[in-house]
């Protein structure tokens, strides 16, 4: 779908999700965007009533800036299927397989991509015993953005006190020590490796706070791992049927060389922030903030 025919664009952001105040600052960034490509852009908070509002303003487009359940997990595509309203990002069955991460591992195992071993239990259980040699990762098994994890240190003999923010089935995950690395994937094209550096660890603060983590893109990484993360990326992307834009995780132990390259997951909805990644990586190869919004925009479509 061209920009010509797309002039109403219906910018869905907000939501319900515990990752509403990031998808409230992606919406407003691709808006701005997108106003400065000569596009109409409504911004909708997604409530309750977004079906009606969606009805009333009948756009051209969809945007899905969402983060989160709901907005990034088939939810509201089926939603935009069901009204025939174009949207962006991936489709039904791509985003419900994305942000189901044990699901998404199936995926990725069957396509010969690298993962590390996890499964799904009761949060008691998780709260009550060592279910796997430490160290160990506790986190939902459909959130972003690092929200409610928890970590089981090597040699600890406490577990730690897991909080509200995670549902009754969790996602026990071996931790995987090294270096932190991502890359984008664009309309089937894998754009960069970005190499993120932080003090600790990449949690929520580090992704969306100012001055959080310091992003080096094109990573400094031998050949062989700028190639593999290409690869994967590539291959993850078609592997949960991802269309428009998605963003794959790894972690490297360069101890290892290529063996210690891991993929952690793929998002199938990558944050569009001042901070953000894919941003970063599209300018990186030429590709600005307005033009990303816009072949965004074109991707659009229903039947995803």
């Amino acid at each position: 779908m061209s920009s010509r025919a797309t002039q109403k664009v219906a910018m869905l952001m907000g939501g319900l999700s515990a990752e509403r105040e990031v998808s409230l600052v992606s919406g407003r960034e691709c808006a701005a965007a997108l106003r400065g490509e000569g596009f109409e852009v409504i911004e909708l908070d997604a409530g309750a009533d977004l079906a009606q509002r969606l009805e009333d303003l009948r756009p051209d487009v969809a945007f899905n800036a969402l983060h989160g359940r709901w907005g990034e997990d088939g939810a509201v595509q089926g939603l935009l299927e069901w009204l025939k309203i174009p949207y962006t990002h991936s489709g039904v069955l791509a985003s419900a397989l994305g942000m189901d991460k044990q699901r998404s591992k199936k995926a990725f195992v069957e396509a010969g991509l690298p993962v590390v071993d996890s499964k799904i239990v009761a949060k008691s259980d998780a709260a009550s015993q060592f279910l796997l040699p430490a160290p160990y990762v506790i986190k939902p098994n459909n959130e972003g953005s690092s929200v409610g994890i928890y970590f089981v240190q090597d040699g600890a003999n406490v577990l730690p006190d897991l909080g509200d923010d995670l549902p009754d089935l969790v996602m026990i995950e071996r931790f995987v020590p090294g270096r932190e690395l991502t890359t984008t994937v664009l309309d089937d094209q894998a754009l960069a490796v970005t190499d993120i550096i932080t003090e600790k660890w990449y949690d929520y603060a580090a992704k969306y706070h100012p001055g959080g983590s310091r992003h080096v893109v094109p990573a400094d990484v031998p050949a062989e791992i700028t190639a593999a993360c290409l690869e994967y990326a590539l291959r993850a992307h078609q592997a949960l049927g991802c269309r428009g834009l998605s963003r794959t995780d790894f972690r490297w132990d360069e101890t290892k060389g290529l063996e210690g390259l891991i993929l952690l997951e793929t998002n199938t909805q990558p944050g569009m922030t001042p901070t953000s990644l894919s941003p970063e990586q599209a300018a990186s190869v030429g590709i600005g903030f307005g033009a990303l919004c816009r072949r965004i925009v074109e991707d659009a479509g229903c039947d995803r």
